[in-house]
């Protein structure tokens, strides 16, 4: 378990790095090694998404309400007509891929994907594709046109990021940004996206952590940060990229990569 000081930290990254398209999970493993803190784990860093998922359920709680209801309507006259339908249909799609490739690949997820060059060089290529798909592709569709199609591509972009320095956003939104979805749409959908993938690994990751440590201190500080950070990260990115396109995202995904493959090689 990490100190106070180290959880607030991690929780801040978090909060930031899950709906930012810099990766989270980047930013988790590569804090410890670079500052000479113990590792927490996976299992603590999945805790932390238990703040981001209260985030995202509050910043979108009167869209989650409306895809409720749209959910249970589906269900009772097995008829999709409303956009509200549509898009709920289209979560449940996106979400299959990573729910599937998470259970298989769990165990490397925990080991052989949290090492620090493999790390860079999944920020690297995944900032340079960013930045190439939104500058080149055309804004030429909102949120709500969209496809199920589309909601099959995101999902599978979203399983590739289960490598840390992929990001979950970072792939969905440029999945989004690839098949013609507007800047908005792309991180309006992502964010929505992200609600099923957090909370189903919340559940099976926050018990493992609250049987070794319990409710303490660090954990509670982290997950409060992360909450804070994450509701921020959503309400900024939203309007930033209604003005601006993603390429400072990549940029600094290119330098961070480029940073810490110099001190990985010099550690030897």
């Amino acid at each position: 378990m990490p100190t106070t000081f180290q959880a607030l930290v991690l929780g801040l990254l978090q909060g930031l790095g899950e709906f930012l398209p810099i990766s989270s999970s980047a930013h988790l493993a590569l804090a410890p090694w670079l500052l000479h803190w113990p590792d927490p784990g996976l299992a603590f860093d999945v805790a932390l998404h238990f703040g981001t998922l209260v985030a995202v359920l509050w910043y979108f709680r009167r869209e989650w309400v409306s895809l409720a209801r749209a959910a249970w309507q589906i269900v009772t006259t097995r008829k999709i007509v409303t956009i509200e339908q549509r898009r709920a249909l289209y979560v449940i799609i996106a979400t299959i891929p990573g729910g599937i490739f998470g259970l298989l690949l769990e165990k490397k997820a925990e080991t052989t994907l949290r090492n620090p060059a493999l790390i860079a060089t999944a920020l690297i290529i995944m900032g340079v594709i960013l930045w190439v798909v939104d500058r080149v592709r055309p804004e030429a569709r909102d949120m709500n046109q969209l496809r199920t199609s589309d909601a099959i591509w995101i999902g599978l972009a979203q399983a590739f990021a289960l490598i840390p320095g992929v990001s979950r956003s970072g792939a969905t939104i440029t999945a989004g940004r690839g098949l013609g979805l507007d800047r908005n749409g792309a991180a309006a959908f992502s964010f929505l996206l992200s609600m099923p993938i957090i909370a189903a690994a919340a559940i099976l990751k926050v018990p493992h952590v609250l049987r070794e440590s319990g409710l303490s201190t660090p954990l509670v500080v982290g997950v409060l940060a992360s909450a804070v950070s994450g509701w921020i990260a959503i309400s900024a990115l939203l309007r930033y990229v209604s003005r601006h396109s993603y390429g400072a995202f990549a940029v600094y995904r290119v330098v961070l990569g480029a940073i810490v493959l110099v001190i990985y090689f010099a550690r030897g």
